[in-house]
């Protein structure tokens, strides 16, 4: 798979919500399979956020993260899309419920 750009820069918020989006694709199958957290880890170097930062997505409200989400320029969009399936192909299964999951942050961007 190609190892996608973080060439672009994110803001604060922007990265809020695409963390929140992250996990909640990886908590949407109901179990945190060690190749999601391997991947986690690999975003946290990649898009430059910590532990701590994951905290704070997780308790941005969902409908915020959307908003946000959905004021992003297109490019930024297009890199989150391929960042979501990069985490729900991680543990080598699509999950269907990690499917509805991506359908629906995509569908508020």
């Amino acid at each position: 798979m190609k190892k996608l750009n973080n060439s672009m820069d994110f803001t604060r918020d922007e990265k809020l919500a695409v963390v929140k989006m992250v996990d909640y694709v990886i908590l949407a199958d109901s179990k945190v399979d060690p190749a999601e957290m391997n991947l986690l880890t690999q975003l946290m170097d990649r898009f430059n956020f910590d532990s701590f930062f994951i905290g704070q997505a997780r308790n941005l409200n969902k409908n915020k993260a959307y908003e946000i989400l959905g004021q992003m320029p297109i490019q930024k969009k297009k890199t989150l899309a391929q960042l979501l399936d990069e985490v729900a192909i991680s543990d080598g299964f699509i999950h269907e419920k990690e499917i509805i999951t991506i359908m629906e942050a995509l569908g508020h961007m």
